[in-house]
């Protein structure tokens, strides 16, 4: 039977960011479908303070939806997703960078659910939570203040983590297209950045949501390494990969290499498709 695929995206992102891949996917003739999580997509929050000209008070201040939804909601919800595609038959799972927390924590509540779970430059935590890798070494070249170049209000009052994409702070444009888009022209960049939503929810999880060997490690697995990336710099993808590996010898994962910053393989989206198409096969 025809797998789908399920994809799950990344921080202050959506299911529009998936349009590129779906379209060469379905070329190749496969089905997808993208997931908006919680507060995500049309559910959420922009202010008119976000327009131009932007009102700087007024963006720091204005509630967002997103305030109060946990890493368990979007697990729940995306286990919603997965519950329909299975009626269809297999489930190929597909998380980017921070949606691999998502990807991860409904594996292990639902493992018979997914057929195959691929990690795109995604966080799959083993041995630490997700924000204890950042004091690691394979962290060191990761510049963890171009967020707070743009960041509006405190996330503490707010209760969610908001940053101005909108911006026109030219350090800030710098370091996010450095972090994100390097291997892009300007104009990717920028249609990219507009697509991204100011507001993220706070709760990457917790050592009970790291990758469990009972549930999670029964699933076969593919990491699909994204060679150039900054955000989540290849020493790390290697050090996740390791510590799955680690975890359920058994059941190693199947490790392919994408050349391309973060946003590179959604931006010219053919080499993943035909990733993705062998693996379907595998799964089929």
């Amino acid at each position: 039977m025809q797998p789908t695929f399920v994809l799950v995206h990344g921080a202050f992102s959506n299911s529009f960011s998936f349009a590129p891949l779906q379209a060469e996917l379905g070329l190749l003739g496969h089905r997808s479908v993208a997931v908006d999580l919680p507060g995500h997509g049309f559910e959420a929050t922009y202010t008119r303070a976000y327009q131009a000209p932007q009102d700087g008070d007024g963006l720091a201040t204005a509630p967002g939806s997103i305030k109060g939804v946990t890493l368990a909601n979007n697990a729940a919800h995306l286990i919603g997703i997965l519950e329909r595609a299975k009626r269809n038959g297999p489930v190929i799972l597909v998380s980017h960078s921070r949606g691999g927390v998502t990807a991860t924590s409904a594996a292990n509540i639902r493992p018979d659910l997914v057929d195959r779970i691929v990690y795109v430059s995604a966080w799959c935590p083993v041995d630490l939570d997700v924000n204890d890798y950042y004091a690691e070494p394979e962290m060191a070249t990761v510049d963890a203040t171009s967020l707070g170049l743009a960041l509006a209000g405190n996330p503490a009052e707010l209760g969610l983590l908001r940053v101005n994409f909108r911006t026109a702070n030219p350090d800030a444009l710098t370091a996010f297209k450095a972090a994100f888009l390097a291997d892009g022209t300007d104009e990717q960049f920028l249609t990219f950045l507009n697509t991204f939503q100011p507001d993220e929810n706070l709760d990457v999880g917790t050592s009970t949501d790291r990758a469990q060997a009972q549930t999670w490690g029964r699933i076969p697995k593919t990491y699909i390494r994204l060679a150039d990336d900054t955000s989540l710099p290849l020493a790390l993808q290697d050090r996740l990969i390791r510590e799955g590996n680690a975890l359920t010898p058994d059941n190693p994962y199947d490790v392919r290499t994408l050349e391309g910053s973060h946003l590179k393989w959604l931006v010219d989206p053919a080499p993943a498709a035909r990733v993705l198409g062998e693996l379907a096969a595998l799964a089929g």
